[in-house]
């Protein structure tokens, strides 16, 4: 699915974060083309920045070579001027990038690459996946480092959600369908329940309320059993689970919990992160998560 993967560079050692998992996609998708992109804002730094550029891309060559024994791993770098939202998204569009694989810190800290600035513009505007990753992620769930990976999916019952599950499977295919689990997560909003509940009534307030949760667990249960039968029916390792509660929280709970490799979700491209039950939900995952996300439009 993955044949040219784009990731842009800051030419800092932040965004050297991506490298592992550039490295781990170059030795998973054989034929991938690796672009290591460079946005210069000054005309004197070209020559030092293609020479930092030069050195990863025979670097990543190297290690992919010696850690996947793959010979023929495709990676160059491009040097543009210009500002870097607009040089990026344009190289995407004209370039058939169908994979943008970059840091959520810069030489600025967070605020450079996250929301309201580039790694934001990126996501809303991209018509294409973006995998994020930010610093500081431990040395234990690198996408390398696990027997077994753990791809979280956060669904909301949509069909447009849905839409990461072909990226979901591809991921998973290169890995091994032995060796990948797909854990399909849809966070049931609480029971709404008035605090004026009559005291009067045979069934208490809290069990009305649980009698609520119930309801809706049972109807999203549903839902997920199809979309865990759907991937089953392929030959995935799938399972699903139903926590009730505040959305992002939720998902970055179910990761950590499940110590997930990767989170996987939708973004809606028109108004910007997509609001789900309760707010920015994905734009809260993307803050909080200590996990790489892929995020997509439908």
């Amino acid at each position: 699915m993955f044949k040219k993967m784009l990731v842009p560079l800051d030419c800092s050692e932040l965004s050297e974060v991506t490298f592992k998992y550039a490295r781990e996609l170059a030795g998973r998708f054989i034929g991938l083309e690796v672009v290591l992109l460079h946005v210069c804002s000054q005309k004197h730094t070209v020559l030092m920045h293609r020479a930092y550029l030069e050195n990863v891309a025979e670097k990543i060559k190297a290690e992919v070579s010696q850690q996947h024994g793959s010979g023929n791993v495709n990676v160059r770098f491009e040097l543009l001027e210009g500002k870097p939202i607009d040089e990026i998204l344009c190289y995407v569009k004209q370039n058939g990038i169908d994979l943008i694989l970059m840091a959520t810190h810069g030489r600025s800290g967070l605020s450079r690459w996250a929301m309201g600035s580039v790694a934001y513009k990126s996501l809303c505007q991209a018509n294409v996946p973006v995998l994020l990753v930010r610093a500081g992620i431990e040395e234990a769930i690198l996408l390398d480092q696990l027997p077994e990976r753990r791809l979280l999916v956060a669904l909301d019952g949509t069909h447009s959600a849905e839409s990461i599950l072909p990226y979901v499977e591809s991921l998973a295919e290169q890995w091994g369908k032995d060796n990948a689990q797909i854990i399909l997560v849809r966070v049931c909003k609480p029971a709404e329940v008035s605090s004026d509940y009559p005291s009067g009534k045979a069934e208490s307030w809290e069990t009305r309320v649980e009698q609520e949760n119930l309801k809706s667990k049972l109807v999203d249960g549903w839902y997920l059993a199809d979309v865990e039968k759907r991937l089953t029916d392929k030959g995935f390792k799938v399972r699903h689970e139903l926590p009730i509660g505040k959305t992002a929280s939720e998902i970055l709970k179910a990761a950590s919990d499940n110590r997930a490799n990767l989170i996987a979700m939708v973004i809606n491209g028109r108004s910007g992160i997509s609001r789900w039950a309760y707010g920015n939900t994905a734009e809260e995952v993307m803050l909080g998560a200590k996990t790489p996300i892929l995020l997509t439009r439908p």
